[in-house]
């Protein structure tokens, strides 16, 4: 049995699809108040539900019954849901998790981070390396994903593609390995069985780094609609770190500075070693100006 943390999320709901199809049998932690439609897809797919919730020890202890090896997906980072935070979620919660696998002799983890600049420090960075640290003695696969296209290129974050409008961190000059959260879940499911990846950290990005605006050069071509630009001056989100007062505020203040830097990389090793066909920009691009265009 897999045990998935994060199953309603977008990365551990595919895990857990994706686990499912292999014939693995899955195991999903949901909460009450986890979104209906999102469990009952799990369900569809086979998944086995377990309610409890991450922040509360009580109702996770009892999830481990022949559980050989788990998934953990899970962040407070896009979460609406009441007591999220942080501290509750990325740090304590998933630090209980560890103890309580470790404590059910569960010696398999597999893990998602993300990829941090050496130079730059928050609290959801810390919380993240913590964990990374407690599971380094067990048969761990730590997975360090660059920057989620789906996320970071979409309204949320002020890429409007269906109005045309982006809005750009600093100068947006700087390239990042945009990687698909589909992809993320996909070497999540690959990494639980394959040898290569045990007691390894995968840096893991998207096929072609990009700079935010070729980025929007790439919709622009694509849609065949200009795009409006919004610049947000490196000054402005430097101050913003500086001056942020709680633990959301300071670490999305990092890494949107972090997105200045650019996060380059180059995934022919990981896509030869493991087979996994990445997702492109243009790929990405053309999914949702399809969407769009259909919407209207």
């Amino acid at each position: 049995m897999i045990l998935v943390i994060g199953a309603t999320g977008s990365v551990g709901h595919e895990v857990c699809r994706r686990l499912a199809q292999r014939g693995e049998r899955v195991r999903a932690l949901v909460r009450e108040t986890s979104a209906p439609d999102r469990v009952q897809s799990l369900r569809s797919c086979g998944v086995e539900i377990s309610v409890g919730d991450l922040k509360d020890f009580a109702s996770i202890k009892n999830l481990f019954a022949d559980v050989e090896a788990v998934i953990s997906t899970a962040s407070s980072t896009l979460s609406r849901q009441p007591g999220d935070s942080i501290e509750s979620v990325d740090a304590a919660g998933q630090l209980n998790l560890v103890n309580t696998a470790k404590a059910a002799d569960v010696k398999r983890f597999v893990f998602v981070s993300f990829r941090q600049a050496p130079d730059l420090s928050s609290p959801l960075g810390d919380a993240k390396r913590e964990i990374e640290h407690a599971i380094a003695n067990l048969n761990f696969t730590v997975i360090k994903a660059s920057w989620f296209m789906e996320v970071w290129l979409s309204p949320a974050l002020g890429f409007d593609y269906a109005h045309r409008t982006a809005r750009i961190y600093g100068a947006g000059t700087n390239p990042i390995s945009w990687v698909s959260f589909q992809d993320v879940a996909e070497m999540c499911a690959v990494a639980l069985r394959h040898p290569a990846a045990m007691r390894q950290t995968i840096e893991f990005g998207g096929p072609e780094a990009l700079s935010p605006l070729e980025v929007v050069k790439r919709f622009e071509q694509i849609g065949g609609k200009s795009f409006t630009l919004e610049h947000i001056p490196e000054q402005t989100l430097r101050a913003q770190y500086e001056q942020a007062t709680d633990s959301m505020q300071k670490s999305f203040a990092t890494l949107m500075l972090e997105y200045t830097y650019g996060d380059a990389m180059n995934m022919e090793h990981v896509v030869d070693q493991f087979g996994i066909k990445l997702a492109s920009v243009d790929d990405y691009a053309r999914g949702v100006l399809g969407k769009a265009a259909g919407a209207y």
